[in-house]
């Protein structure tokens, strides 16, 4: 269809794509004055690149301090990394690649310092108060924290994104108590909203029935699993920590298999995952050892290249398989993984806990990364709003409750990069200098 540009405006883009509606289109706090060139999912995507959020994951832990090396992914790398993966993966199956683009840009905003061990701190001590979760936070951020646009009544109503893109996302569709139970009966830790974030979280949701993502959202999850699965790996290789010959060593591997399976394959027999490890050791570009020359670097990116392409590749004909050629959009269709490229992410990913998180090295980093924490949280609470920035300030002022009010420190702490975290510890709990300080 030829759109003239002041037809498009009037008319409403995503109305013009297959698929998409003109409430797919609509933002919370309604903004008059559509841009002629661009749709609202570009305007979307721009909103995110130009955040100050998005700014701040460059000196976030991916999986090794960004400070490490220079080599090593940070958050924000990363989030490009799978906006790439999946803004290809999404277009092709007829998403808008600007939707899909900006969720994955999105994903990762609401990780506090030093990665998912700052996560997992920053829960228990808001455990009385709502938890903490990393999505919850992403949602919290894109609708509140990152201000864009006001509500009449002073309310923030964040970088005001389509709901398309905002329901994108939501990688957890569901509020904390609403979790999926897990196989032990206990219920999940994930969850995507908080409970004072429920009125938003209903405007996005609306029409939508039960816990599903929309196929945008699932295309970002991929392309987030397919990212760090070899990402890390590659990572990994690089700064020396381990080789893919390690595999074949008989001990080594089996602890590898051992992990993956208690991280992230526990309903699956290690049988078939030492025949995913088969499988992947038989590509062609598998590197065995690389030595960090120049030409053993190429070898490694051509291996990453070739395993995002046959991951993506596998999921792409398993789902158009299902499907057929339509465009597949929003809660009209399911992603197909097959189980086979399922079982190779999860060893990819379990290469890298095997090697990298569950490393003894690792142990000290993490306690120290716990400390600063726990004294942020707790110096933070005991002295009110004297040191938090003006606008976590004003969130303390006006909060009700003590659960509010440890809820505006905990937005406080989980804005902080890794080392402004450091230097907030040592200069207001130590009363020492920062002096650049690193874990290692």
């Amino acid at each position: 269809m030829d759109v003239q540009p002041h037809e498009r405006a009037e008319a409403g883009y995503a109305a013009l794509r297959p698929g998409y509606t003109v409430e797919d289109e609509e933002r919370w706090l309604p903004e008059h004055g559509k841009s002629v060139y661009r749709s609202s999912f570009e305007r979307d995507r721009a909103r995110l690149l130009h955040s100050s959020a998005l700014r701040r994951l460059g000196a976030k832990t991916q999986v090794v301090s960004p400070d490490a090396d220079d080599f090593a992914r940070t958050r924000l790398t990363h989030s490009l990394e799978v906006a790439q993966v999946g803004r290809e993966l999404g277009r092709m199956l007829g998403c808008d690649p600007d939707v899909v683009d900006a969720a994955c840009l999105a994903h990762d905003l609401g990780h506090p310092p030093f990665g998912h061990n700052g996560e997992k701190v920053l829960d228990e001590l808001m455990g009385a108060s709502g938890g903490f979760e990393g999505n919850a936070q992403t949602l919290r951020l894109l609708t509140r924290l990152e201000t864009k646009r006001f509500h009449d009544d002073g309310r923030s109503a964040g970088l005001n994104l389509t709901r398309a893109s905002l329901d994108a996302a939501i990688k957890y569709p569901w509020r904390q108590h609403e979790a999926p139970l897990l196989a032990d009966g206990t219920r999940g830790a994930k969850f995507g909203a908080y409970e004072d974030d429920l009125d938003v979280f209903a405007w996005i949701r609306r029409g939508v029935d039960g816990r599903r993502q929309s196929m945008e959202a699932q295309v970002m999850d991929a392309a987030d699993d397919i990212a760090y699965s070899v990402h890390d790996v590659e990572d990994g290789i690089f700064s020396g920590q381990f080789q893919l010959r390690f595999l074949e060593v008989p001990l080594q591997r089996k602890r590898v298999i051992r992990v993956t399976r208690e991280w992230y394959l526990p309903d699956t027999e290690e049988d078939r995952i030492e025949e995913a490890f088969d499988r992947l050791a038989s590509i062609d570009r598998w590197v065995r050892e690389s030595d960090g020359s120049r030409r053993s670097l190429a070898a490694l990116k051509n291996m990453t290249s070739e395993l995002i392409g046959r991951f993506c590749g596998a999921i792409y004909e398993a789902t158009r398989e299902a499907y057929g050629d339509r465009p597949l959009v929003r809660h009209e269709a399911d992603l197909v993984i097959p189980r086979e490229t399922h079982e190779e992410i999860a060893a990819m990913k379990g290469l890298s806990a095997s090697y990298i998180m569950t490393s003894e090295q690792q142990r000290p980093v993490y306690q120290r990364q716990r400390e600063v924490i726990e004294s942020l949280i707790e110096l933070l609470r005991d002295s009110g709003d004297r040191y938090l920035e003006p606008m976590f300030r004003e969130d303390f002022q006006l909060a009700e409750g003590d659960a509010a009010r440890s809820r505006a420190i905990a937005d406080q702490v989980a804005s902080l990069t890794d080392g402004a975290a450091l230097e907030w510890y040592y200069a207001l709990v130590r009363g020492e200098p920062f002096a650049n300080r690193l874990f290692g």
